[in-house]
């Protein structure tokens, strides 16, 4: 299994709602047995496709994207091959689909980001609507 290491820039302060604390990219480090990989988080705001997480490393590309409230679905080369879900304690489940043949490299990427960014996003219209109800004094 490839050995995986996500990590947050000292002194970056941490946000509550992303398990690793941020999801600005130039704050993070995303290495693969040691080597750099490529990391782009998408900046969370209404659209569940905003809290993507993108990877990138020899010639491949990697994407985690809600697609439920509670969970998410990993892409290599944009072709589902697993879902995930966390709670957002550290503990990931991954399903495998049945025509896919994962790699280790998948797994390993797969369960990093659903720890590091969690999993699932509330639909827009759901979003909008507490959003809205934040604005309502009261």
């Amino acid at each position: 299994m490839p050995r995986i290491e996500l990590l947050r820039a000292e002194g970056t302060e941490a946000q509550d709602h992303v398990p690793i604390g941020t999801r600005d990219g130039s704050r993070l480090t995303l290495t693969v047995d040691g080597e750099k990989a490529v990391l782009d988080p998408a900046k969370g705001r209404l659209t569940r496709r905003s809290f993507r997480v993108d990877v990138r490393r020899d010639g491949h590309a990697w994407r985690l994207a809600p697609d439920s409230i509670p969970g998410s679905r990993l892409l290599r080369d944009e072709r589902h091959i697993g879902d995930f879900s966390s709670d957002g304690d550290g503990h990931v489940l991954a399903e495998w689909r049945e025509d896919a043949e994962p790699e280790p490299l998948d797994a390993a990427l797969g369960y990093a980001l659903a720890a590091a960014f969690g999993t699932g996003a509330q639909p827009m219209w759901m979003l909008a609507m507490h959003a809205a109800g934040d604005m309502v004094p009261g």
